[in-house]
């Protein structure tokens, strides 16, 4: 049996997606080359941006095909990240709202690659 570590994002410059990341995770890249960056994320997820040009098989689909689910704590964690997240300047696709499985939103980073923040319903 394996185990999914990874999460590989195809991206247009790796280094200018390094440096999105790092700011808004707070982690520094721990590799880095002109076609591929990677950060270690708390979780142990190690999450690798590489370059669209430079894939190979040449990779066919654009972002907002999945996303990347960031859980917080609890419900105003959610909304004042979405604050932060605003003053970064990040496109946000959804706004703060509460579904069946708890409260969320939708970022964009430049790529156009979903980032969803949500703290699980507690019941």
């Amino acid at each position: 049996m394996f185990d999914a570590h990874f999460v590989l994002l195809y991206v247009d410059s790796p280094a200018a997606s390094a440096r999105f990341y790092a700011a808004l995770l707070g982690r520094e890249p721990i590799e880095e080359s002109p076609t591929f960056a990677m950060l270690s994320l708390p979780s142990g997820l190690m999450l690798g941006l590489w370059s669209r040009h430079t894939v190979e098989p040449a990779a066919k689909a654009a972002g907002g095909g999945a996303e990347i689910a960031m859980t917080v704590s609890d419900a105003a964690t959610v909304d004042a990240t979405h604050a932060d997240w605003i003053a970064r300047g990040l496109s946000i696709l959804q706004a703060p709202t509460d579904l069946d499985f708890g409260r969320t939103f939708v970022a964009l980073d430049p790529d156009g690659h979903r980032l969803r923040v949500f703290c699980p319903s507690q019941g």
